[in-house]
């Protein structure tokens, strides 16, 4: 099964295994390779995280409840949003990183562990398989167009980010060329 055949759980759950992988290879590596992966990292997060609440988290609400579901995703998403902007810009060898780095990685981890056991199987039960592969692409379409830092102080509505998202992304993503150019 290719990336572009898949509903968007089976999207979801390749993307949380990347996450998984992202965060061993943060871990695992030193010096200016570390602080590329941190980045690579961060990047991954901030554009998954947007793309789930503009398109997963809306149709599971519609689930037998889903509200209850989706309402404690979205709390553990906005406090990985802030731990994930205390360590946006910071030096991977700046005293606490480790630890604030563990922090976040526990709280991410968890959260797709609730997001794979509690709404997942939302997802699966609510929409037939052709309606999960629309899902899919509209995931990818919101991926290519998200921001690409974590943005805590911001609403974790629809309505929010489908306002603020498309400047945010300019913005982010200016600063990600300038950042790159820059060296």
């Amino acid at each position: 099964m290719t990336a572009q055949d898949k509903d968007v759980v089976d999207l979801l759950l390749a993307q949380h295994e990347h996450i998984r992988s992202m965060f061993s290879t943060v871990e695992s590596a030193a010096g200016d390779a570390k602080q590329e992966k941190l980045e690579e990292l961060r990047r991954f997060l901030a554009v998954h995280e947007t793309a789930e609440e503009l398109v997963t988290h809306p149709n599971a609400r519609t689930a037998e409840g889903g509200n209850d579901v989706v309402d404690a995703r979205l709390e553990e998403e906005t406090e990985s949003k802030k731990m994930l902007a205390d360590l946006d810009g910071m030096s991977v060898d700046e005293p606490g990183f480790d630890t604030k780095f563990a922090a976040l990685k526990a709280a991410v981890l968890a959260h797709a562990e609730a997001e794979e056991e509690q709404e997942f199987p939302l997802l699966r039960s609510n929409n037939d398989q052709q309606q999960r592969e629309k899902m899919a692409s509209a995931i990818r379409a919101a991926e290519a167009i998200a921001p690409t830092h974590p943005h805590p102080s911001a609403s974790s509505s629809m309505t929010t980010n489908l306002m603020a998202g498309p400047l945010a992304s300019l913005i982010d993503r200016t600063r990600d060329a300038v950042k790159k150019a820059m060296g």
